[in-house]
């Protein structure tokens, strides 16, 4: 609002518009913070001036004598700055407060605004502004910065009125502009907490002008390129300075081709040592030269560290987990699997789980993965784990398919982030323990069968002897045409067939005699190829597959020819007739036996020998009793079921393996492994011996022979052969009753035939005992055991010999006339 005042006294000075100032008057300077004037409102400065017109107003009715000193005082107790200028600019009046701020004005008083602008152009051009709005009788009015005596920027409001009556004369009204200062205080408060969070935040910060210089950098950033903060603002800094890597075609205030964008940039570091960085960058609008972009600085070394030891943390995790011996899972409260190891999968794999081999166990409820026997007792055991704090005592479970893998199962419960429970599951793995526990039963069983079958062969061997012997006295007694001479051949013949199971049941419990000699294994399957197609018949193909280079085996032929006819012949009868049988060689490294098909072998080369068939194969529920004596799968009165016992016998007294698969429907096939011999084969020629009757030989002979068998009837045939060939022989029911004769001195003993096994002093006791009174005494072990078990026990030295039980009494009377022969008797 204007108004015009009439004059004061001889002053003469037009009065102008102010501001209402508040009751008190205190001395007001730049740097008090009485300086705020933004607490004196609009509307209160109004109010006062328009008291004072109606003063002035009262005064000029009442024709009062103006008294300038009077209002000069008032104008003087406003805080607020007044100066009333010329056309030309010099004062015509100020009150007290434009001279503390400006007493340097002189009379110019619009120069101490100039003096004390932030930006003088800036200002002078305001003032021309607010001078040609005054002149057309506008009143006018900007904010101007102002800069105080203690450096600090001020916000100043001020206002431009015409001085009506006054050509060219005009009012300055200058006030604090609180609100501004206020919103610049605050600015600047928030400006110094944001550049004191931007200097320690963990991420740097920049903003960069177009000629690549850094316009702003927190110490972050600094310290990371190893430089002080003032430094890197400084001028001689770049950004493409700090760039390590190839910034060829980057414009100067970026570290990529296209200017701003986000990426990977390797950084100078403080130690000389390059860094990786990561830089998001993005482009400013353009103010007056100001900066024209800014990024934020992310340091991937630490990042890079952590990823690299979360990276080796899974790699230790995978090693602990996936490659675990053993299978590990975790099971939700509803007992499905949902995460697993590689061990845990495969071994259910193994098991056939899902009918799919590569199938996951993943979601997959852990019940469904075992057989039908274990499913219910699996869903207790989990259902009692979930329920308990107590691990449940373990679990043997089958899983499903043709593997049959067994695993033992440990539970641990545990409580996920949502407080449901689980279970950690660890599946140990006894597939492979069984297979061995029930190889190892069955070798214990087959060994325990075999000593049973041993001792059996050796009582049988003394009944057969005396039912032979006898046959063969009798026999001597009667002719050819004699009615008995038939009946004592029936006799004889079924003692025969009855001792030829007893020479399997010891082939089987590895007692019989062999002769072992290294030769060729593909030599001996193409001789007895012609009798092998023989046996099998024209319906079934046979197929012999040498392996090359094969090595030389150390066996009895005989018997590993009869190995070879038995397996041929059952393979024969499994497939009817009609078929192909394949007998296939080759060589087995030590290296390789440890992982052999059929569990680990003791360390050595072998020579494998398969015979497989396409017969009918062998019931899963059999497969394990094969090799057991008089079991068969034949119908009966079709096998002894000592043949393949007595394979299996042969095979493990020669030092090899032998070893079935068969898959029921498709055939069977045998496995065996001998042991690889390292010498020179032994070429021997087989001439069979022509048929007929054995050409009668001279048994008669002379001397005394001592005689000594527990078993009578063996003793008494024994001695009756012998005399009915001239010998003179002493009998001896025991070893000690031997020793008693030999003592007393009665006969000159020229040969002792004596048993191995008898009650009390056993024969190769007395034996001893005797060579120490008669070193150069001649003896023939007589036994129901083979050779070489009975050699294992004589544990005599000097010449002896051995005939093995149920022997004729052609062989009696044979054996002892070639030892007599040997001393010239």
């Amino acid at each position: 609002m204007l108004v015009r005042l009439a004059p004061a006294g001889a002053t003469g000075v037009c009065a102008a518009l102010v501001f209402a100032a508040p009751a008190r008057a205190a001395a007001v300077s730049w740097g008090d913070p009485a300086f705020a004037w933004a607490a004196v409102a609009a509307a209160s400065f109004l109010a006062l001036i328009g008291v004072l017109l109606a003063a002035m107003a009262v005064r000029r009715a009442a024709h009062a004598v103006d008294d300038a000193g009077t209002l000069s005082a008032a104008f003087d107790s406003l805080p607020g700055a007044v100066a009333v200028t010329a056309a030309d600019g010099t004062q015509q009046w100020t009150n007290a407060a434009w001279g503390r701020l400006m007493p340097d004005a002189g009379t110019r008083p619009l120069a101490g605004l100039e003096a004390r602008a932030d930006d003088a152009a800036e200002l002078r051009a305001d003032l021309v502004r607010l001078r040609a709005a005054c002149a057309s009788g506008e009143p006018a009015e900007t904010e101007i910065a102002l800069v105080g005596r203690e450096g600090r920027k001020r916000w100043c409001h001020i206002a431009a009125h015409r001085v009506p009556g006054r050509p060219g004369s005009v009012l300055w009204l200058l006030t604090d502009a609180a609100r501004r200062n206020a919103l610049e205080d605050a600015i600047l408060s928030e400006h110094v907490r944001l550049d004191s969070l931007l200097s320690d935040a963990p991420l740097g910060f920049f903003s960069i002008d177009r000629d690549g210089r850094f316009r702003a950098a927190n110490s972050t950033l600094a310290d990371w390129l190893g430089v002080s903060r003032e430094s890197l603002l400084g001028c001689e800094h770049r950004l493409h300075d700090a760039v390590a890597g190839d910034v060829a075609g980057c414009p100067p205030w970026s570290p990529f081709p296209d200017g701003e964008g986000e990426g990977e940039v390797l950084l100078k570091g403080s130690g000389g040592e390059p860094f990786r960085a990561r830089i998001a960058l993005s482009l400013l609008p353009e103010e007056k030269g100001g900066p024209c972009a800014r990024a934020f600085v992310r340091d991937l070394t630490e990042e890079k560290r952590r990823k690299e030891a979360v990276r080796e943390s899974r790699e230790r995790f995978h090693r602990f987990f996936d490659e675990a011996p053993v299978g590990i899972a975790v099971l939700d409260e509803t007992g499905t699997v949902t995460e697993c190891s590689a061990a845990f999968a495969s071994m259910v794999r193994a098991g056939g789980s899902a009918g799919d081999a590569a199938a996951s166990p993943v979601s997959v409820p852990l019940a469904d993965l075992v057989d039908d026997d274990g499913r219910e007792i699996t869903h207790q055991w989990i259902a009692g784990a979930i329920a308990s704090d107590e691990p449940p005592e373990p679990l043997q479970v089958s899983f499903l398919g043709k593997g049959e893998a067994v695993a033992s199962l440990i539970a641990r419960r545990f409580i996920d982030d949502s407080d449901r429970p689980g279970l950690v599951l660890h599946a140990l793995d006894h597939t492979e323990q069984r297979r061995l526990e029930a190889q190892f039963f069955q070798s214990q069983k087959m060994d325990l069968v075999g000593q049973l079958a041993g001792g059996v062969a050796h009582d049988f061997n003394n009944l057969l002897t005396a039912m032979i012997g006898f046959c063969d006295l009798l026999l001597q007694r009667h002719s050819a045409k004699d009615q008995s001479f038939a009946d004592i051949m029936q006799i004889k013949q079924n003692a025969n067939r009855a001792a030829n199971l007893v020479r399997q049941l010891l082939a089987f419990s590895r007692q019989q005699t062999l002769q072992p000699k290294v030769m060729h294994v593909t030599d001996v399957l193409a001789e007895l190829s012609h009798l092998l197609r023989r046996l099998i018949g024209a319906q079934v193909e046979l197929r012999l597959v040498h392996g090359r280079d094969l090595g030389l085996v150390k066996v009895d032929q005989s018997q590993f020819e009869q190995v070879i006819i038995n397996l041929a012949v059952n393979a024969r009868d499994a497939m009817e007739g009609a078929g192909t049988l394949t007998v296939r060689t080759r060589n087995l490294a030590a290296a390789e036996a440890a992982g052999a098909r059929h569990g680990p072998l003791p360390a050595a080369d072998y020579v494998v020998i398969e015979v497989v068939d396409t017969g009918c194969g062998i019931p899963k529920d059999k497969v394990d009793k094969i090799f057991e004596p008089f079991f068969t799968t034949k119908a009966v009165g079709s096998g002894t079921g000592l043949g393949l016992s007595t394979v299996y016998g042969i095979i493990k007294q020669t030092g090899g393996h032998i070893f079935v698969d068969s898959d029921p429907g498709k055939g069977a096939r045998f496995t065996i492994y001998l042991p690889r011999h390292e010498g020179v084969a032994v070429v021997e020629s087989r001439v069979e011996a022509p048929r007929g009757a054995e050409p009668e030989l001279d048994l008669t002979g002379m001397g005394t022979v001592l005689l000594v068998e527990d078993e009578d009837a063996v003793r008494m045939f024994g001695a009756r052969a012998l005399r009915n060939k001239g010998y003179n022989v002493v009998e001896a029911p025991s070893g000690e009753e031997a020793l008693k004769l030999l003592d007393e001195g009665a006969e000159r003993i020229d040969v002792l035939v004596s048993d191995v096994v008898m009650p009390g002093m056993d024969g190769p006791a007395m034996v001893r005992q005797v060579r120490d009174r008669h070193p150069d005494m001649k003896v023939i072990f007589i036994s129901g055991y083979s050779e070489d078990s009975v050699r294992k026990r004589m544990d005599v030295e000097g010449n002896v010999h051995f005939l093995a039980k149920p022997f004729t009494l052609q062989q009696l009377a044979g054996k002892v006339k070639e030892i007599m022969a040997e001393g010239g008797l």
